[in-house]
């Protein structure tokens, strides 16, 4: 099995040695850099399967690297983990709201830091059988990274919310989630939607897919799953 590459950008000699020396030990390849410029070539020449980054960068920093990595479609599907001594809320709101998936704050425990890793690697690994991350499910094609759906080669027009449930429900056909599972999934635990708001979303997607909306099925009592 293919190790997985962690890019891990920080203008901290010691940081860097730190981190390299406890990614590689733990299974993981490992590429270090000091500043945003040399993160973005690598990144864009290499993509690596997750991107640890410090906010307090040299030149290009760190928020701008997790915006432009983000707005590339050749980049935009890696998860990005800020690396930072920056704590402030206003800082980290910054930085997720740009597409981060996580944040650790310096000082750091080798082993938290870690394990926030595996977790972020875990929620962004395909199907095991889908080594494309493209979903391919009954007669639908979803493709995350270009967002996409398209049936019998067709394409369907979706909103944000509408693709993120498909692709939510999609990737584990037959697993039943609640609708608070599915809200968590899809807009974040802060978002404030409700169980109607849910139910509205899936009446929608249901009649843009037209008789492939049954594929999503009702589980009375629970939430919904995706057909197997």
């Amino acid at each position: 099995m293919a190790k997985e590459k962690i890019l891990v950008v920080d203008d901290e000699e010691d940081i860097l040695e730190l981190v390299g020396y406890n990614l590689e030990k733990n299974g993981y390849e490992v590429t270090c850099v000091a500043t945003g410029e040399a993160a973005l070539e690598s990144a864009r020449g290499q993509p690596p399967d997750l991107v640890l980054l410090d906010l307090m960068l040299p030149g290009v920093d760190g928020l701008d690297v997790c915006k432009l990595l983000k707005r590339d479609p050749k980049t935009a599907h890696i998860p990005v983990v800020m690396l930072t001594a920056k704590g402030e809320e206003a800082d980290i709101v910054a930085g997720l709201e740009l597409g981060a998936d996580d944040y650790v704050t310096k000082p750091f425990s080798p082993r938290v830091l870690l394990a926030r890793i595996r977790a972020v690697l875990r929620k962004h690994t395909p199907s095991p059988d889908d080594d494309t991350a493209t979903i391919r499910v009954h007669e639908l094609v979803i493709n995350p990274v270009r967002h996409e759906v398209t049936v019998a080669n067709g394409p369907i027009e979706l909103t944000n919310t509408e693709f993120r449930l498909l692709q939510f429900l999609a990737r584990r056909p037959g697993w039943v989630f609640t609708r608070n599972q599915i809200i968590d999934a899809v807009r974040g635990e802060d978002y404030p939607v409700t169980d109607r708001s849910v139910d509205v979303q899936v009446v929608g997607l249901r009649k843009k897919l037209g008789k492939h909306g049954a594929y999503i099925e009702t589980v009375r009592g629970v939430g919904y799953r995706f057909k197997e």
